[in-house]
């Protein structure tokens, strides 16, 4: 699932990556403030710079923070640092999560499924269901296939004129293709696709807010 780390580690180079955003989105901040999401052990696949990891560290979360890029790994150790807060930050390809030996009361995972391909997302899948605690909740956030970020189609490649991680591949999900995905391991709480001004512009976005089914 190593979908050009070498490409991402360029994009990090330096810090502020064209997606990072250092306030949580909203639609995470809504899960917490609402209760929907409370306090636990947690765990942010594909965390990046680490500002939504840190937010749900001041939060009261006690979190686990994953990605492959080792660079954004060393920023967001330092951010966490100046905001006084600790996580626990590890450089980690997502093809590995089952080698992490503990389990969570919620997965965040915002941005990151699109750059899963198909052929692996039912392990990806898998391997977050089994790592959630019973009644465990999951939160997936991803391009849905009417964003027209770099042209049409549901596989794209990231081109020259983009400002991250060109060459890479990307899979643009549709809403109901997704509910298939999710169904076999999920209780799909809440799902929509949503417009969001996120990176240059406005995207089109799949929300999928679910519970691990009897703590898989």
């Amino acid at each position: 699932m190593n979908n050009g780390k070498e490409l991402l580690e360029k994009t990090y180079e330096k810090p502020g990556a064209v997606w990072t955003r250092s306030e949580p989105p909203t639609e995470l901040v809504e899960l917490v403030e609402s209760g929907k999401i409370k306090p636990c052990k947690c765990l942010d696949v594909g965390c990046g710079e680490g500002f939504y990891a840190i937010y749900l560290a001041s939060k009261g979360f006690d979190v686990t923070a994953i990605d492959l890029s080792e660079n954004a790994i060393k920023y967001a150790k330092q951010n966490a640092e100046d905001a006084g807060v600790d996580v626990k930050f590890m450089a980690m390809d997502v093809a590995d999560l089952d080698k992490l030996d503990e389990k969570f009361g919620f997965v965040l995972e915002w941005a990151l499924l699109h750059l899963v391909m198909p052929e692996n997302r039912e392990k990806y899948v898998g391997d977050v269901a089994n790592l959630l605690n019973e009644n465990g909740k999951y939160f997936s956030v991803c391009f849905n296939d009417r964003d027209k970020k770099f042209g049409e189609g549901k596989l794209r490649i990231i081109p020259e004129n983009a400002r991250a991680i060109v060459g890479a591949k990307m899979y643009f999900s549709s809403s109901d293709e997704l509910m298939g995905l999710f169904g076999a391991h999920f209780e799909i709480i809440e799902s929509k696709v949503f417009e969001k001004k996120w990176v240059d512009g406005v995207n089109v976005l799949n929300y999928f807010f679910m519970e691990g089914k009897n703590g898989e």
